[in-house]
């Protein structure tokens, strides 16, 4: 028999029997798995279905009041007024008319964008100088919110009680300096004499998406272009262009997609014809081009593929964009 001698340590106390394979869970994860088997999931699930259904209502209202209407309207310009399915319609495209109002829209939407985003970009730079949390940051941030959407009659009707034929601004001019822009016919009733109300409201809303580019701009490039011995022109034209550039398509593409789409603004100004949304109007009262039916909604197929052109582009320089704002 042999026996354990004196000097040899004790045999330690035997452990918890674990398996190999087993896990080790940290305590976090170990409280989510009690939570779970307690019956925490049932109620998470509950949480997201009442959410979801919290969003039912606007679900609704974009069905009901944006997206069957927009189907309809679209629709309808692949139908004769029997309701046989046709693609001979979309020969209005064709007319004289139509490439004119196409044209006007194009040339108006792009004028009104380029100025607007120049004008915009400008007062971004100026406002990136400023704090924040300042009172005139503040107070222009709160009026872009407010400009981007004052459009329609009311913006129509300052304009004419500002520039119109007997506006404010209109014989001021005539009885200081003797210059009258409305010499040769009414400018501000004209597509080209469009592009100031829409100027009016396309800065605010450039203001409005440009900004947040400017402030992912971080101030220690600057520094470390600085340390390297650039100047700030190549810092600008090196570096915070070329980042900013995406952004800057991509507003300019979205105050062309507002310009396009504008409607209210123009209507109060010009009775019939010279851009699409217009066209669309007087195509709905009465139809105009003879042997086609429901040009209107011929129109505004064309419209939609714009539009949808136009958006996807700028989700594209949006999505490069943001790769700099994070």
């Amino acid at each position: 028999m042999t026996t354990a001698s004196a000097g040899a340590p004790a045999p330690a106390a035997s452990a918890p029997a674990t398996s190999a394979t087993s896990p080790v869970l940290p305590p976090s994860a170990r409280a989510s798995a009690d939570a779970v088997r307690h019956g925490a999931g049932p109620r998470v699930r509950r949480r997201v279905g009442l959410a979801w259904l919290g969003l039912t209502p606007f679900a609704a209202y974009v069905l009901l009041f944006l997206a069957v209407p927009a189907v309809i309207a679209v629709g309808s310009g692949f139908f004769t007024d029997d309701g046989a399915f046709t693609l001979a319609n979309l020969a209005a495209f064709a007319e004289p008319s139509v490439l004119r109002a196409f044209g006007g829209s194009f040339g108006l939407s792009a004028v009104s964008a380029v100025i607007g985003a120049v004008i915009g970009a400008l007062v971004c730079w100026a406002l990136s100088a400023l704090r924040p949390d300042g009172l005139v940051r503040s107070m222009i941030d709160s009026a872009a919110s407010v400009l981007a959407q004052f459009g329609g009659v009311m913006l129509a009707f300052a304009f004419i009680a500002t520039i119109g034929v007997q506006g404010l601004v209109t014989t001021w001019l005539v009885s200081l300096v003797d210059v009258d822009r409305n010499a040769t016919g009414a400018f501000l009733y004209t597509v080209p004499g469009l592009v100031i109300p829409y100027v009016y409201f396309q800065v605010p809303l450039m203001v409005l998406t440009f900004m947040p580019a400017l402030e992912g701009v971080k101030t220690q490039w600057g520094e470390a272009a600085a340390t390297l011995g650039a100047s700030r022109a190549t810092y600008w034209r090196r570096i915070a262009l070329p980042v900013l550039a995406p952004a800057f398509w991509g507003s300019l593409l979205l105050l062309f997609a507002n310009g396009f789409s504008s409607f209210a603004t123009a209507a109060a100004l010009i009775s019939q014809g010279g851009i699409v949304p217009l066209t669309i109007r007087t195509q709905l009262t009465s139809e105009t081009l003879i042997g086609l039916q429901n040009v209107a909604g011929v129109l505004a197929f064309g419209m939609v593929v714009v539009m949808a052109v136009v958006m996807g582009a700028y989700s594209l320089l949006q999505r490069r964009a943001a790769r700099w704002q994070r």
